[in-house]
């Protein structure tokens, strides 16, 4: 095996010191909020009928009220990021904490839809500022390599399961609740991070920040924020001018603030993150990740609802059989790297078997619930894998007073991996529907399964049996070809992932120490 090279020249071989006991519990802390923060992604699902019915929102509003969060999430990514890196990690994190909080507790009563939509848009704000820190503070906290690859193993299980856990827990509380519960359950552990954060968990930022950049604030939401919108409505209205215009816009603004970062003295996200030979191919990498992730995600919840007819409590149910592998998979890979086994090798075979799930999509029929359900599992067992390494080797190849920014390009990264897997492999899918659905059938059922079914409802006996059946046939073969062309896309992964990390290993890099202040 050829020895693996630093990231950095400029490397120490003194041993990190190693965490505690308070560290772990600090740790634990972390992960509430996090779990939290994952889950107001899918948190609306079954809310979304109620609060129609309550607050009467137009249709534009309910849009709102279900994307508010997600969008302003991802176009504050990196302010946020490099803000912690500036004021302070820990004080961010409680600021974001506080919001959110307050935020959630005004939307579990709010009396009108507008109303809802500006909680929903602070709660994006504040889990903006707790996402990048909680990564920030846990390459503040585990300085040993081996312990930061265990905890960041623990913060990507947490996080994929906050996701599917969302939808499950949304269901159960508005059935035995109301709308307004899905909100409140944020309140007691975001009250705990704000008792014991300041207690356990230690402030750090960079001591030689600069000025911290405002004209990039502006940029960088300008640059995300279409992009994700586009990326975001094509798989469901197709390759629309205005969508396409959406991304161009936004892929426009996305070169000015690379130029900006390239050009001033004290940049938002430094350009020297990207000279270390791990952090570029780790934030590809794990983008790859979550274009995966999602694109197989567009497909299985349609497949178990629309397909096998399942109700939407019952397919978040069956939805969370699939996350049982990851709670394996990531602390399993975290264990082969600390044995010694190379990372490159790691993150390959993890691709490698997200491409074998990919693969069981390709021969899935109309009924193959246990079949598209074993898919899933593979997909997400080899991608947790994939992405906990990758989180891993970004932060741990750059300096710790950097860590905030890193942490948010990574995420940022992710999210628009998300959006793409959803708008390409989405419309691969619609391109073999739309092809195969009969000529004869009414033009909404040329569109979307759901446009199919909802039309066949209204046909007499045998018309819309006929007409569901090759709807679900037509969306299966879609799928099947979106299968085809993920596994292609995984496996070309795997091969980048050998050739781009098998000569990079972390070693602590040398930088300044992080101001540090009531640890």
């Amino acid at each position: 095996m050829t020895n693996p090279t630093s990231d950095s020249p400029s490397t120490t071989n003194d041993p990190a010191p190693r965490a505690g006991r308070r560290e772990w519990t600090a740790l634990g802390v972390l992960m509430l909020p996090l779990l939290l923060v994952s889950m107001d992604v899918s948190v609306l699902y079954f809310a979304v009928p109620q609060i129609s019915a309550d607050l009467r929102p137009s249709g534009t509003q309910q849009l709102w009220i279900f994307d508010m969060y997600a969008f302003v999430l991802a176009g504050l990514l990196m302010t946020m990021g490099s803000l912690g890196d500036h004021v302070g990690r820990r004080r961010l994190l409680l600021i974001g904490a506080a919001a959110f909080g307050a935020a959630s507790l005004v939307a579990a009563y709010a009396n009108s839809a507008e109303t809802l939509i500006a909680a929903r848009a602070v709660l994006g704000i504040g889990g903006a500022t707790l996402m990048p820190s909680t990564m920030a503070i846990i390459r503040t906290m585990f300085t040993d390599p081996a312990q930061r690859t265990k905890a960041i193993a623990m913060w990507s299980g947490v996080m994929t399961a906050g996701i599917a856990l969302g939808s499950v827990m949304s269901g159960f509380l508005v059935e035995h609740f109301w709308w307004g519960s899905v909100f409140l359950v944020n309140l007691p552990a975001m009250a705990l991070l704000l008792v014991l954060g300041p207690i356990l968990l230690p402030e750090s930022r960079n001591p030689k920040p600069g000025r911290f950049d405002l004209l990039s604030v502006p940029l960088s939401m300008a640059a995300v924020l279409p992009v994700i919108y586009g990326l975001k409505e094509i798989p469901s209205e197709g390759w629309n001018v205005r969508y396409v215009i959406s991304v161009t816009v936004g892929l426009l603004f996305a070169t000015l603030l690379v130029h900006r970062q390239r050009t001033i003295a004290s940049p938002m996200i430094s350009p020297e993150l990207f000279r270390g030979r791990g952090f570029a191919p780790a934030v590809s990498l794990n983008l790859l990740s979550m274009f995966a992730v999602m694109g197989s995600a567009y497909f299985t919840t349609q497949y178990l609802q629309s397909v096998l007819g399942k109700s939407s409590m019952e397919a978040a149910l069956w939805g969370l059989l699939p996350s049982a592998l990851v709670g394996v998979a990531a602390p399993t890979a975290a264990a082969l790297v600390q044995r010694g086994v190379n990372r490159a090798y790691v993150v390959s075979a993890g691709f490698v078997i997200a491409a074998c799930g990919y693969g069981l999509l390709t021969v899935a029929g109309t009924d193959s619930m246990w079949l598209v359900l074993g898919g899933a599992a593979v997909i997400a067992s080899g991608l947790v894998i994939v992405m906990s390494q990758m989180m891993d080797l970004a932060l741990g190849t750059v300096p710790v007073e950097k860590a905030g920014a890193a942490s948010s390009v990574l995420e940022t990264g992710a999210e628009f991996g998300g959006a793409l897997g959803m708008a390409l492999l989405g419309s691969i899918g619609a391109a073999v529907y739309r092809d195969e659905i009969p000529g004869a059938a009414p033009a909404a059922a040329h569109e979307t399964l759901g446009g199919a079914l909802a039309v066949a409802e209204r046909l007499p006996g045998r018309s819309g049996d006929a007409l569901v059946t090759a709807a679900r046939e037509a969306f299966t073969s879609g799928m099947q070809a979106a299968g085809v062309a993920g596994a292609v896309l995984l496996l070309a992964a795997a091969v980048l992932a050998a050739a781009t990390l098998r000569e990079v290993r972390v070693r602590e890099v040398k930088t300044e120490e992080p101001e540090k202040v009531g640890v």
